[in-house]
């Protein structure tokens, strides 16, 4: 599977452990796409810090942009390499406390649709953010092929 990953990602996946080619490429939006969907699926990845940063001042109006865009995605998500107990536990350097934090991220899953998925770590962001797009790629192959079936002729009529 190829995967495309922003040019502007920092520390990009690597994706090492699974069968997959990484490409480098500017995206209008988020992180991680697939090639040729990249106005339909979009995964951003934060680390704890920079979520606690990106819900404060003029870095929230940035993110709530992006945001805004990625709610019209088929396929979107936030991965977060933390888990919900670490923001609870305020294990990031940010004067925002984790209440905020937290009521900030569930108040943008509502507005925006997108999903914020603490994966634990930096690991598991990787592992999920591979698997979403895995499974999106299934899905879109499997209904090109029903589509494809659909439209074939059947046994006996002319084409």
């Amino acid at each position: 599977m190829r995967i495309v990953v922003d040019s502007r990602e920092q520390r990009p996946f690597p994706f090492a452990k699974y069968e997959a080619e990484v490409e480098r490429a500017g995206m209008p939006t988020a992180d991680y796409s697939l090639p040729g969907f990249e106005d339909r699926v979009g995964i951003e990845r934060k680390e704890l810090g920079d979520l606690a940063s990106c819900l404060m001042g003029a870095n929230r109006e940035r993110f709530e942009k992006e945001l805004r865009r990625l709610s019209t995605y088929d396929l979107k998500a936030v991965v977060v390499e933390a888990s919900m107990r670490d923001v609870a536990d305020g294990l990031y350097r940010s004067e925002m406390r984790p209440h905020a934090v937290l009521q900030s991220v569930l108040t943008f899953q509502v507005r925006y649709g997108v999903p914020f998925l603490f994966c634990g770590d930096r690991a598991g962001a990787e592992y999920t953010t591979f698997w979403l797009l895995a499974k999106y790629a299934r899905e879109i192959e499997e209904r090109m092929k029903m589509l494809t079936k659909a439209q074939a002729p059947a046994k006996g009529e002319a084409a």
